[in-house]
C-alpha cells in the first residue's frame, strides 16, 4: 500500500535521524504510482490513538486568544469542506486559488482541495488585483477561497470562478462558514495519481515575470520528507515556522514536514515583528523546534536573546543562507546553532546542515537523502568545485516540480543536459560541504575578480552599525566595476559619514583589496513580498545612474583610508 511504502521512507530517516552517512547512503524514495497524502497519511495517523489528543495545529493571536486542533478535529473539519467545496462544483483537477492568512480554514481548506484532487494556487494575502488578475488569468482558476476583508480586491478581477469569502458574509461570495454543516463522513471520487497535479506556485519574481512552478501530489507531499530531516523534526516536536501563507516555505514547514513528521503546527500571528513578545511565546508553549528566514534572525539579534530562558533545541533558517555572524551570536545566547538549508519553491530541501553533524562556518552544509548534486561549471557544463547547483536528473528525486506550467521551453532549459538547473551558484569542498556563492545572475567581476555578494554582505553584518546589507556592481571606469553596498542600519545609528567611514574601513580590514567595498549607500533594501531582497533592482539602478547619487559615500571621500 502507498501508506505503507510512505511510511518506511519516514520512519527510517527517523531511525537514523542524526546518522547522516547511513541515512544519505541508503534511503530510498518509495514508489507510488497512487498516492493522496490528505486521505491516505493525514487522515489515517489521524486514527492513531496516539494522535487523539495531540494537536495537530495552534494559533496563537497577539491580543492572548489561541486555538487549537487535533488530528482528529482537523480530519474532521477538512472533510466537512471538502464535501461543501464539491457541492459548489469543485472537481478533480479545477485550481483553486487560496489566500487567506494563518487561520483553521487555511489548513481545512488544503487538506480538503487536497481530498478532492484540486490544484492549489496559494497566494499571499499582501497581492494587489493586478496580481490576482495574472493569477486567475494564467493560472486558469475555476475557485478562489479568500478573506472577506480581500473581496474588493476581486471587484475588477474578471473571470468565471466560483467565489468563496471566510469571514464576514459579502454579497455575492459563498459563506464558508456553511461548510460545517456537511457531513464528518467523506469518500473520494476515485484514486489520485501519484503524477496529478497538486500544486500551482507563482514564484515570488526577484528577476522576472513570476513562473508557475507545477507540483504533483508525490513531489512536495512526500519529497518533504528531505525537510522533516533537515530540520530534525520527530512526532509530538512543537514546531514555529515563520513564513507567510502563499509561499513555498509555507507549505515546506507549515504544512507538509510537521505533519510528515506529526508534529504540532504552531503558529503566531503579530501585527508588528516584537523580538521579546515572540521569545514570550517561544517560553510559553514550549516550541521544541524553529525555523525562521534571515530578516527575522537578523531582527532577533537586535534584541536580549537571554531573555528566552528554554530555548528551542532544533532551529534553522531558510529562504536566503545565514551570515555567519548571526549564527554565532545565536550560539553564544542559546547554546544551539542555527542550521542553514538550501531549496527552491521548485524543490524540497536539497541541501542542509543536518542533526547532529560538524556545522562549518559559512557553508549550507550537505546534499540531503535522496538528492544527487552536482557543481556544474557554466561555460564548460563539466562537474567543478566551483558552479551552478544542479541536481543529477538520473537519479531523479521525489522532491522536484514537474516542470513549469505552460512553458516547455523554460522547462527544457531547466532540465537541460540531464540535469536540473538550480541558477545558484555554489562551491564544494573535499568533505561534500556546499558553500553558497550567489545566484547566477547576482554574481560579478570586478578588476577581472569574480565578486560573491553573499560573501561581501556576510562581512558587513559583522559591523556592528549594519542591520542588512545588499552588494551590486557600481560601473568605474577603471576596473569596469565595483562593489557598492546598500545598508540598512541597526537601531541607534544615523546615516552620515562617520558611519560611513567605518563601515568602508572596516570592509578594508576584513576583505582582501580586490572584494573590498568601494562605495556605500544608506537605504531601505527593495524586497520581494515574500522577504527576499531584490537586487535586481538595485542593478539596474546602478546600470542606469549617469551621475552619482545622493547621498553615496566613496572610499575617495575619506583621505583616513589608506589606499
Amino acid at each position: 500500500m502507498s501508506n505503507d511504502a510512505f511510511r518506511q521512507a519516514r520512519d527510517y530517516l527517523l531511525a537514523h535521524r542524526e546518522d547522516y552517512q547511513r541515512a544519505y547512503r541508503d534511503f530510498g524514495w518509495p514508489e507510488l504510482t497512487e498516492f493522496n497524502w490528505a486521505l491516505d497519511w493525514f487522515d489515517v495517523i489521524a486514527r492513531d490513538p496516539v494522535n487523539a489528543r495531540r494537536d495537530a495545529l495552534w494559533i496563537v493571536e497577539e491580543g492572548g486568544s489561541e486555538g487549537r486542533w487535533t488530528y482528529p478535529e482537523l480530519s474532521a473539519r477538512s472533510n466537512r469542506v471538502a464535501n461543501w467545496l464539491r457541492g459548489l462544483g469543485v472537481r478533480r483537477g479545477d485550481r483553486l486559488i487560496l489566500m487567506l492568512g494563518n487561520q483553521v480554514e487555511l489548513w481545512e481548506t488544503i487538506l480538503a482541495a487536497i481530498k478532492l484532487g484540486a490544484v492549489l494556487i496559494p497566494a499571499s494575502t499582501l497581492l494587489g488585483p493586478a496580481d490576482l488578475r495574472d493569477r486567475v488569468d494564467r493560472g486558469a482558476a475555476r475557485h478562489v477561497v479568500i478573506r472577506s476583508a480581500d473581496v474588493a480586491k476581486f471587484a475588477d478581477v474578471p473571470g468565471e470562478y466560483t467565489r468563496i469569502a471566510v469571514g464576514e458574509k459579502a454579497g455575492g461570495w459563498h459563506d464558508f462558514a456553511d461548510a460545517y454543516t456537511e457531513s464528518e463522513e467523506f469518500s473520494p471520487d476515485g484514486p489520485t495519481a501519484a503524477s496529478d497535479p497538486l500544486l500551482l506556485y507563482f514564484t515570488s519574481g526577484t528577476t522576472a515575470q513570476p513562473k508557475l512552478v507545477q507540483h504533483t501530489h508525490i513531489s512536495y507531499p512526500v519529497g518533504h520528507l528531505s525537510t522533516m530531516y533537515w530540520i530534525g523534526l520527530e512526532p509530538g516536536d512543537v514546531h514555529l515556522n515563520i513564513s507567510s501563507p502563499g509561499w513555498a516555505k509555507h507549505a515546506w514547514s507549515n504544512v507538509f514536514a510537521p505533519w510528515n513528521a506529526e508534529a504540532t503546527v504552531f503558529l503566531y500571528n503579530y501585527t508588528r515583528f516584537d523580538a521579546n513578545a515572540l521569545m514570550s511565546q517561544l517560553d510559553r508553549c514550549g516550541i521544541t523546534s524553529f525555523c525562521a528566514p534571515p530578516t527575522v534572525w537578523r531582527m532577533l539579534i537586535q534584541a536580549d536573546l537571554s531573555t528566552l530562558k528554554k530555548p528551542p533545541r532544533k532551529v534553522v533558517g531558510a529562504g536566503e543562507p545565514l551570515n555567519p555572524e548571526v549564527i554565532d551570536q545565536v550560539r553564544k545566547a542559546w547554546g544551539v546553532t542555527i542550521r542553514d538549508g538550501f531549496g527552491q519553491t521548485e524543490t524540497s530541501v536539497q541541501i542542509a546542515n543536518t542533526p547532529g553533524q560538524p556545522v562549518k562556518p559559512g557553508s549550507m552544509g550537505r546534499p540531503l537523502p535522496g538528492f544527487t548534486v552536482t557543481l556544474l561549471d557554466p561555460v564548460t557544463g563539466e562537474p567543478a568545485r566551483e558552479g551552478e547547483i544542479c541536481l543529477d536528473l538520473s537519479r531523479r528525486p521525489v522532491g522536484l516540480m514537474a516542470g513549469y506550467a505552460g512553458d516547455a521551453q523554460r522547462t527544457d532549459r531547466a532540465f537541460a543536459g540531464g540535469y536540473y538547473h538550480t541558477g545558484d551558484v555554489g562551491t564544494i569542498d573535499d568533505d561534500g560541504y556546499i558553500t553558497y556563492v550567489g545566484r547566477t545572475d547576482d554574481v560579478f567581476k570586478a578588476s577581472d575578480y569574480r565578486i560573491s555578494p553573499f560573501e561581501l554582505e556576510s562581512v558587513l553584518l559583522e559591523h556592528e552599525a549594519v542591520a542588512e546589507a545588499a552588494v551590486v556592481p557600481a560601473p568605474d571606469e577603471i576596473r569596469l566595476a565595483v562593489p557598492k553596498a546598500y545598508v540598512v542600519l541597526a537601531a541607534g545609528y544615523r546615516p552620515g559619514p562617520e558611519v560611513a567611514e567605518s563601515i568602508l574601513s572596516f570592509s578594508r580590514e576584513n576583505l582582501a583589496a580586490y572584494k573590498r567595498i568601494r562605495r556605500l549607500e544608506f537605504t531601505e533594501l527593495p524586497k520581494t513580498i515574500s522577504g527576499k531582497i531584490r537586487r535586481v533592482e538595485l542593478r539596474a539602478k546602478e546600470q542606469a545612474a549617469t551621475t552619482r547619487s545622493e547621498g553615496e559615500y566613496r572610499e575617495e571621500d575619506f583621505p583616513g583610508l589608506k589606499r
